[in-house]
């Protein structure tokens, strides 16, 4: 049964999902914490045994002794700033370690989520290695082209990209959008790609910490609508509309207080320009500026702090920052790139503005404040939770995947009947074509 935009639900896929289950490698790049934790908790509890390949970063106290879970270090420390020779060292010994991994490795399914450093090795050399092996490739593409939208498209890019989704068994995109582009500028054949709902975040902590609480922590003044942008600063991000239209184009500009909370993210330049232009209203305390990562235990004092989440991206397919807004209920105000709007009901989870368009921002902040969302904020939060947990739960995700890992499986079991050999039987039931 799909919802009323044939969006498939858990139960389209529930009866698909049956014992024995399949082990998997889950390789993870080493970072994403929330949609690592997100997916891999879903699938251990349906029964997946995991290789969770990961880093100190993404190492989950729920899986250290874990009887499904078989945790392989290979990233370590990613933090940053470590020296030239250290990070060498490091590219060296997760390199190693994954070819050392996978010539032993009892997992049919290699399952991808992020490559790593040598973008271009991880998708030439490391997949056909891993094909070598006899491991069947399946690919989430976060991004089907990341260097298009930050403007460093080369054609080696595009060739390595063209490569990595030939080699891949099947990909996982979050968006319709995503699965054209992948098949109209990569040639990938539709039946080899599934789209699937980006899940809430859950791994950040919710202690109950209350907005007043979460105002007054942050030096929220009382009294203040407030913004919130979050995230990692780049330009394809358009901090710059939102703080044009802050400054410049809100009719009473003193009654708003904006939040910027994120680690600009290899743009110099650009947050070089961004930084002096706000300089005089972080002083003044008009603009509250945290420009580096947040930890985990400290998100949800933004999330609580924030009368509302703003978006001004310039071009993207899809945000997790939207799902983590909409996990400690806070209402989204987003532009019209990608497939934003997809997940935005306007009037009851947030609104849409023009993109790279200050007036339309400023306009939209304002039609936000007057809404019915902004006065019933406090019992509406639990509404846009709902909301979002209902059309982007992990439980969902997870049976979606699992139906593609039945049906690579159960055509290694078929192709082996043919030649008289054997392979891993997943439920007949699993192997149906996902949506």
């Amino acid at each position: 049964m799909s919802d009323a935009n044939n969006r498939p639900t858990a139960g389209d896929y529930e009866s698909k999902v049956e014992s024995p289950q399949p082990s998997v490698a889950l390789l993870t790049g080493g970072s994403d914490r929330p949609y690592a934790y997100g997916l891999s908790t879903s699938l251990v509890s349906k029964g997946i045994t995991l290789d969770f390949i990961g880093s100190d970063h993404l190492d989950f106290p729920e899986f250290r002794h874990h009887p499904q879970v078989s945790f392989f270090n290979v990233h370590g420390d990613l933090r940053p700033g470590a020296s030239f020779a250290k990070k060498i060292s490091r590219i060296l010994a997760c390199y190693g370690g994954l070819i050392r991994y996978a010539a032993t490795a009892n997992p049919r399914i290699f399952h991808i989520l992020w490559n790593n450093k040598l973008l271009w090795i991880d998708r030439t050399l490391l997949l056909l290695y891993y094909r070598s092996l006899g491991k069947r490739i399946v690919l989430t593409a976060h991004n089907v082209n990341q260097a298009r939208r930050e403007g460093t498209d080369t054609r080696l890019n595009r060739a390595t990209l063209r490569i990595q989704y030939r080699l891949a068994d099947h990909i996982f995109v979050h968006t319709e959008k995503m699965k054209l582009e992948l098949i109209e500028d990569f040639g990938v054949p539709p039946a080899r790609i599934t789209v699937i709902p980006f899940g809430i975040n859950n791994s950040v902590p919710d202690t109950g910490l209350a907005p007043a609480e979460a105002k007054q922590k942050l030096g929220v003044r009382d009294g203040k609508r407030v913004l919130l942008f979050y995230g990692r600063i780049r330009p394809s991000k358009g901090l710059e509309y939102l703080i044009a239209a802050f400054r410049q184009n809100l009719t009473r500009p003193d009654n708003y207080q904006l939040i910027i909370a994120g680690r600009p993210d290899k743009c110099e330049e650009y947050w070089a320009a961004i930084r002096k232009t706000i300089q005089e209203d972080v002083q003044r305390g008009r603009i509250v500026l945290r420009a580096e990562i947040i930890p985990d235990d400290e998100t949800e004092a933004y999330f609580k702090a924030a009368d509302v989440l703003v978006l001004p991206y310039r071009e993207i397919f899809q945000s997790g920052v939207i799902f983590l807004g909409y996990n400690f209920g806070l209402p989204v105000l987003a532009a019209d790139v990608g497939s934003l709007k997809d997940d935005i009901v306007e009037g009851k989870t947030g609104f849409v503005f023009r993109p790279e368009d200050p007036v339309s921002l400023a306009r939209t902040i304002e039609k936000y404040f007057a809404s019915d969302i902004y006065r019933e904020l406090n019992s509406r939060r639990q509404e846009i939770r709902d909301y979002a947990l209902e059309r982007h739960s992990w439980d969902l995700v997870a049976q979606m995947t699992m139906s593609v890992y039945g049906g690579l499986l159960n055509r290694d079991a078929d192709e082996g009947a043919c030649i008289g050999g054997k392979a891993e039987v997943y439920p007949k039931s699993a192997a149906e074509e996902p949506r």
